[in-house]
C-alpha cells in the first residue's frame, strides 16, 4: 500500500507555493498517493499561476493534469476575490467544514498531513 499524504498550501507566497507543487510531483513519482489542498491566501496564487505568462505556470499545470489537485478552499476563494477562476479552472472546490476543507476527513481516510 502506497503511503499518503496531502499537503495542504495555506502560505500565497509563490516560492512557498512552488515547493508544494514540487513535492506532490516528487511524491507521486515516488509511488506516494498525494493529495494536494489549496487554502487561505494560496488560493489566491494557484489561480495567478494558471496565467499561461506566470513564471511557475508549467509546474501548476503539471501538478493540476495529474489530477493532484484534490481541493480548493471555497470560502477562501470568494475572500480572496478568486472563486471565479478556481471555477473556471475546473479545480474541485470543498466547503464541508463551515465552508473550509475538512483536514479530519483526510486523517480518517489514513493521510499524512503536511502544511506549507
Amino acid at each position: 500500500m502506497a503511503q499518503k499524504v496531502a499537503l495542504v498550501a495555506f502560505n500565497g507566497e509563490p516560492m512557498c507555493f512552488v515547493h508544494v507543487l514540487l513535492n506532490a510531483l516528487d511524491m507521486q513519482a515516488r509511488g506516494y498517493e498525494v493529495k494536494v489542498v489549496i487554502e487561505g491566501s494560496a488560493t489566491h496564487t494557484a489561480n495567478a499561476l494558471a496565467e499561461p505568462s506566470a513564471q511557475f505556470h508549467k509546474v501548476y499545470q503539471q501538478v493540476k493534469e495529474l489530477g493532484l489537485i484534490d481541493c480548493v478552499c471555497k470560502a477562501c476563494s470568494a475572500q480572496m476575490k478568486v472563486l471565479s477562476g478556481i471555477e473556471a479552472q475546473g479545480l474541485p472546490l470543498c466547503g464541508e467544514m463551515v465552508g473550509h476543507p475538512s483536514l479530519a476527513r483526510y486523517l480518517e481516510a489514513g493521510y499524512t498531513i503536511i502544511t506549507f
